[in-house]
């Protein structure tokens, strides 16, 4: 149990990995109305970068890594961020917000059967609940017909699917690569690469670039919230927590962020909220709730101290 003295910065660090994680699918889906989606990310992630090594700096925390650290740093950072995010904002364009997120909030699925082709590790019973929920979630969240029916939304859909395995793969290639020590510095370099990859990635695909000064108010806003609060101090509370409470209250995050991003999507963007959504909500949820309880959960294995940056957010 935390002190009492740090219970005020525990209460704020979930809020932050709650509710500013939970924003993060409403703000890219503002920005991404105008926005190029590889340039928002790329802008998102390199400046959030580079903030966060002028800050290592500032604190006196050195930025020196070894070669093969800068590898793993820009692999992780290439299947958390510029793919699993990047193509994320990219199906923004034609998915609702929450939707995203409830598709989403299935990952620990993802990682769970990863792990059983990748590593044939067995599913103990109360995850092989967990699955079977799980899937029946997915098809009742999938199967609706006035979502397939939205022009580009099934591509959207399973593109978030890929960016799934993409965030699994990461999850079990993090656990056992050679990272910087320091979360901080970890993050800012995954960040950063994965940055220049998405501005890589944006001028091959042929994105029009704007200045900031070219954007709307609500765009502007959206971006400086993505990447001061979504990127750099809602990571920086997760890190936290993870060092102060037991690594299950801190996934209880991905039952939360879904709710969050659906009431956040309904009240300012008038995304629909059909019964059947609600249901596969609640039984999707159920089923990470039994993999994510399950002894020794090895798909807990993303919020583990030595994890690469937040997968979806």
């Amino acid at each position: 149990m935390p002190k009492q003295s740090n219970l005020v910065l525990v209460v704020l660090a979930f809020f932050s990995i709650y509710v500013i994680w939970g924003s993060t699918y409403l703000l890219n889906k503002i920005a991404v109305a105008q926005l190029e989606p590889f340039m928002l990310a790329s802008v998102r992630f390199t400046t959030a970068g580079l903030l966060i090594f002028l800050i290592a700096k500032i604190m006196g925390i050195s930025l020196a890594i070894t070669k093969n650290q800068l590898r793993n740093t820009m692999i992780a950072g290439f299947l958390f961020l510029g793919f699993g995010n990047g193509i994320v904002v990219w199906a923004l364009k034609y998915v609702d917000s929450g939707f995203a997120a409830l598709e989403i909030s299935a990952q620990p699925l993802v990682v769970l059967i990863l792990m059983r082709i990748v590593q044939g590790k067995k599913i103990k019973p109360m995850s092989l609940v967990g699955v079977v929920l799980g899937v029946i979630g997915i098809y009742l969240l999938v199967s609706q017909k006035a979502l397939i029916s939205q022009e580009n939304s099934v591509i959207g859909m399973v593109m978030i699917f890929v960016c799934m395995i993409s965030w699994a793969y990461g999850s079990l290639f993090v656990g056992k690569a050679d990272l910087p020590s320091n979360f901080f510095v970890n993050t800012g370099y995954q960040m950063f690469t994965a940055g220049l990859m998405l501005a890589i990635s944006s001028v091959l695909f042929g994105e029009a670039w704007s200045l900031p000064t070219e954007w709307s108010t609500d765009v502007q806003y959206s971006m400086v919230l993505l990447i001061i609060f979504g990127s750099i101090i809602a990571f920086t509370s997760f890190n936290y927590l993870l060092k102060v409470v037991s690594p299950e209250k801190v996934a209880t995050s991905t039952y939360v962020n879904p709710i969050i991003a659906l009431a956040l999507g309904w009240y300012f963007l008038d995304e629909q909220i059909t019964t059947q959504s609600i249901v596969a909500a609640v039984v999707l949820l159920t089923g990470v709730y039994f993999i994510n309880t399950s002894k020794k959960g090895v798909t807990l294995s993303r919020f583990s101290s030595k994890g690469g940056a937040s997968s979806k957010k």
